[in-house]
């Protein structure tokens, strides 16, 4: 189960977030992939936001984890400063439990400690050759989600269908309305 999209800005990568959300469950994983600046943290903001978090959600780097409530509560975890893939399951007590969404930043660094069953999103710049009203280059992102496990399945059609009408194939085709 997979989906290959393309995010042309920050705002359409937040989009993809909150369109994620409200296909998520209790005890959801979402693993977050990509380089630095690639828009992890404003993905998690889309979802955030899906999700009805209220307020600020800023990246984890410093904290290593930050709670948000919302329809499902939010842990929004960062594995890029963590020395052993077991860390994970030591940050905070929610992190994983079955009544949270958990969202990790640098999720693949950590993927031996995540649950086989989750969302994997991938994040990677596409050459910046799209100008917004500033003249700042803002780089497209080619986004690419994997669902694991069974868990997924009856979701899965639902949840790519929704994202089909909501953004751009890799070749910049416009799908949907």
């Amino acid at each position: 189960m997979r989906a290959e999209l393309r995010a042309p800005t920050p705002d359409a990568t937040a989009a993809l977030g909150a369109v994620v959300a409200p296909h998520l469950l209790p005890g959801d994983v979402v693993s977050l992939a990509g380089p630095l600046g690639a828009g992890k943290t404003r993905f998690v903001q889309g979802l955030a936001a899906g999700l009805g978090v209220e307020g600020r959600v800023a990246s984890p780097t410093f904290v290593l984890v930050r709670r948000h409530r919302g329809r499902l509560p939010l842990l929004h975890c960062d594995a890029y400063r963590l020395e052993r893939v077991g860390d994970l399951v030591t940050l905070d007590d929610d992190v994983l439990a079955p009544d949270v969404v958990t969202c990790v930043e640098w999720g693949d660094a950590v993927a031996a400690a995540l649950p086989a069953t989750r969302l994997d999103v991938t994040l990677t710049p596409v050459a910046a050759d799209v100008a917004v009203a500033t003249a700042a280059p803002v780089a497209p992102r080619d986004v690419l989600l994997v669902a694991h496990g069974s868990a997924w399945a009856d979701r899965w059609p639902a949840l790519a269908a929704d994202l089909t009408a909501a953004v751009t194939t890799p070749d910049g085709t416009e799908v949907g309305a």
